[in-house]
This record gives structure tokens, sequence and C-alpha cells, in this order.
């Protein structure tokens, strides 16, 4: 007796799930530009590393003789995979299966996913190209009841957030459950026109009295200006380089800490460029991207939210192959003020380097919180003081590099000063509570106005207050700890990322990131 035969049914089974939702299915699939689910998570992980658990599961007919008649895989393929040699956990969805539908599913595969990710410690990445997962109206002829609605495993979702790196990659129309699992992540990206996301389609908005399609409602010209997700990119192929290079700097899990790689670039660079980059005239801006690139190890800046909250740069880099976390304001865009949307995006990135031990570098730039009605009506002033907490609230090393303006409440958020002060300051640094530029005259106004000679009292005046903005006035009261060359930042903060790796602690955060 041999159970050779229940070998061979399973192997029919599992060609059968390799076929997805069908022919026609698989068809429309690939005219719109997409690739299978299967194609996908091949794309993704090392070659032949991808183990699919549940690869059966799903809808099955059965004749007269008991024997399986038709079959319709479950729209999820979910399993664990290497990336660059580590162990990660991989959901992806199956939209040739009804769409990608929840009524279709077989909920448990995406609560494993999620599970395991937890419980084994390891990176979890979503592919999501899903309807939801409310599936169809149309249920309601297989089911004639209503229910009150829960989100099985959304607690694993929620626990994730605090202990592995999530990333997600929005692949197709993401509504509903799936828009819900694209934010839910560290690290989100769409495919420019291939991915949508948003909470209902266009036949809902249309209910409502808009009139728009996919693209309009939820497209990344608008979901990537405005922080739903991080990055866009062109291709799946780009997504995929853009996920695996995203968990390259990051641990496993909260457990351990970031991975630290070889480096051939040295320590001792001192970059000859940086001594003139900061322009002497203070109204004239320059790239801070220059600048990151002449500091971080040689090509190993990954810039997360370019497209939004553009007057802070963020993204992820390596100090002599150390993992750091990069802030840096741009005075290109506002002169690097704080706008609600810089504010959120500090938040969310400050919580992600806390929430994964990686100490973090702010390159400063800074003329305070942005004014005017827009700003106002934006909340600027409540998403300031939070974005404030989240710096005052992380623990993990923190080195601020002052390049240029330093002012007003946002510009005392560089760091938290209660703690050590790694500070370095360029001799470009300006800063105060207030810019002096334009209170000279508001100021003085009745002592210039009784000035013999008003214009020459004014230059006099103001040559005065030049003079007390020299950053070495601030460095004898030891307000400014240390005025350095600026082509001394890449070694001093090499010797800063050593002390930090050392420094570096492991396991759960006091807060988890928010999703």
């Amino acid at each position: 007796m041999s159970w050779e035969k229940d070998i061979e049914e399973l192997r029919r089974r599992e060609q059968l799930a390799e076929q997805m939702g069908g022919d026609e299915p698989v068809a429309r699939q690939k005219a719109a530009g997409k690739l299978t689910v299967r194609e996908r998570v091949a794309a993704l992980v090392d070659a032949a590393s991808f183990h699919e658990i549940g690869k059966i599961a799903g809808k099955a007919e059965y004749g007269a003789d008991n024997a399986l008649a038709d079959f319709r895989p479950s729209p999820f393929v979910v399993g664990r995979g290497d990336i660059e040699g580590r162990p990660v956990v991989i959901q992806a969805d199956d939209f040739t299966v009804r769409g990608g539908a929840g009524d279709a599913a077989i909920w448990q595969k995406l609560l494993l996913a999620e599970q395991m990710a937890n419980e084994y410690r390891l990176p979890l990445i979503r592919l999501v190209d899903g309807t939801g997962g409310g599936g169809s109206v149309k249920m309601l002829e297989k089911d004639p009841r209503t229910y009150i609605p829960q989100t099985p495993g959304w607690e694993w979702v929620v626990a994730n957030m605090a202990t592995v790196p999530v990333v997600s990659l929005a692949l197709g129309p993401c509504a509903g459950l799936g828009a819900g699992r694209v934010s839910a992540s560290h690290y989100s990206v769409m495919v420019k026109g291939l991915s949508q996301v948003f909470v209902a389609g266009p036949p809902v908005a249309k209910a409502i009295g808009e009139d728009v399609d996919k693209e309009g409602l939820g497209g990344w010209d608008i979901n990537g200006k405005n922080g739903v997700v991080d990055d866009v990119v062109s291709s799946e192929a780009e997504a995929f380089a853009f996920a695996r290079r995203f968990l390259s700097y990051l641990p496993a899990s909260v457990h351990e800490s970031p991975p630290r790689v070889a480096s051939n670039d040295p320590v001792d660079r001192r970059e000859q460029a940086l001594i003139d980059i900061v322009p002497r005239d203070r109204r004239v801006p320059y790239k801070m991207s220059r600048i990151l690139d002449a500091c971080l190890d040689a090509g190993s800046f990954f810039e997360i939210g370019r497209l939004w909250g553009r007057g802070l740069i963020t993204g992820l880099g390596r100090l002599n192959g150390v993992s750091v976390a990069v802030i840096a304001g741009d005075p290109m865009f506002l002169g690097g003020a704080w706008t609600a949307d810089v504010c959120r995006k500090l938040i969310k990135f400050v919580d992600l380097a806390q929430t994964f031990h990686m100490p973090v570098v702010h390159f400063v730039d800074c003329p305070g919180f942005a004014v005017g009605v827009k700003h106002e009506r934006a909340g600027v002033v409540k998403l300031g003081v939070q974005a404030m907490a989240a710096v005052y609230q992380a623990r993990v090393p923190w080195c601020s590099i002052v390049v240029r303006q330093a002012f007003g409440l946002a510009g005392s958020a560089m760091m938290n000063p209660t703690r050590t002060k790694y500070r370095y300051c360029w001799p470009s640094g300006d800063w105060g509570s207030l810019p002096m530029d334009g209170g000279i005259e508001a100021a003085y106004k009745r002592d210039i106005e009784n000035s013999a000679d008003p214009a020459a009292r004014l230059k006099e005046i103001r040559a005065w207050a030049e003079a007390l903005r020299s950053p070495f006035r601030t460095a004898e009261s030891f307000y400014a700890e240390e005025i350095i060359d600026p082509r001394d930042t890449r070694p001093l903060l090499c010797e800063w990322a050593e002390l930090a790796q050392r420094k570096s602690e492991t396991g759960p955060s006091s807060f988890g990131m928010r999703p």
C-alpha cells in the first residue's frame, strides 16, 4: 500500500492553483500591463526561495462521485522567502480571482502571514492588488443577512507596526481593506498609472455626486503627494527594488539591531566642496542633497517621501556601514519651513527610527514653522507640537549638524536638548528665537527716526546686529557646543556612528509606530 495516488492528487490541485483565476482573467491582467501574483512573488524574492503556504486552499466543487469537479483558488498567495538571504513573509493578492475580493478569500491566510511575521520576528511584505475586504453586495444572495463589521486579524496588523518592518506595495486598485493594508505599513509604494488607493471606488463616489475615474480619485498624483504612500515608481520591477533596498537598512525585528555592511568609503574623506556650498547671502538657497551625498557613505542615501512634505528630506543612509535615519531641512522649499505636511512627515520618520533603533542624523536648516493663513488652516500649530513631541520622545542616538538656520519652536526641535547634545555647527549657522531680518526697523524705529542721519543710523544698527549673529559669540557661552570646518563633517559623523552603534538598544519601543 502506498500514498502515491494521494500525492498525485496533491500535485493536480497545486497545478489548478497555479492557473489562478483562469485563462481569461490572467489575459486581462497581462493586457493591463500587470504581472500575475506568482510572477510578482518570483520577481521580489531570491530565486527559488519562496515556500508557499496554503496553496490548495480555495473553493472546491465535487461531482456525484465525490471527485473534484472544479476548483477556484483563494485570491491570496502567502508564504515565506528570502531577500538578499534574509527570510521574509510574503502576502500577495491575486486580482485574477474575483478582483482580489474579500468574499472570495479565506481570510485566515492573511491572518497567518501577519501572525507568522510577528511571532517569528520576520519582515512582512504585502503585494496589494484587491478591491477590499467586504466583497460585493451580491454576497447577500448566498447569505441573506447583514452583519456588524469587524476586521479579523487587524490586531496583528497593529502589533506588527511596533514589531517588524512592514512594506506594502500598491500594484493595482486598492480599496477599503486593501487601502488600509497599504497605509498600515512602515514603507509603501505606488506604481504610476497602475495603482490607485482609495476608501471606495468611483461608483461609490458617483453616488455622492463626484463623477471621477480611479486615477482622479486615488492615483499617484494624489497619494504620492499627501503622504498616504511614501514613494511613487514607474514599474512593478522598480517597486520590488525599492522594497528590497528599504529592508536592507532595517533589522528583521525590534529585537535586533540594524544591520551593518562593509564600506569602502574612507571615514576620513573630506569633501572640499562643502566649504562654499552654503552661500554667504542668507537669501540664496542651496541643494541640501549635495551635502548628504558628501557626508554619507557613497551611494548609500535612500530618500523616502520625495513628493510630499518637501521642506524636509527624509531617508536612510550609512556611515562607515552603520545604518542611520537621515533628516534634513530643504531650503529649496519655503526655505525649509515646517508646514503641516513637514510635521506629519517628521513624526512618521522619527517613529520609524525609534521603533527600529536607528540612530538619527539631522542636518538642520529650519527658519521655523510656516507662517500664514494657509498654514494655520492646515493645523501647523497642532502638528508642530506633535512633531516636537516625537523628537523629545525618541531615545535613539541623535546627532544634529546645524548647517544654516534654526529659529523659533521648530528650530529648537532639532533634537531633545535635555539629552546629550551631540551637535556640530557650521560657521554658516544662523539661529535665534526670531530672525533679525525685518525686525531691526521695527525694534529701533524711534531711534532711527530721531537720528540726524536715519540711513547711517540704520546701517550702524545692522552692522552691530550682524556681529551678534556670529556663531562664535554663541560658542563662547557653550550654547553652540562645537563650530566645525564643514569639510570635517563626514569624519566626525563616522566617529559618532561608531559610538551610536555601541549604544544601540533592542526590544520593543516605549511606543509603537502608528499606522
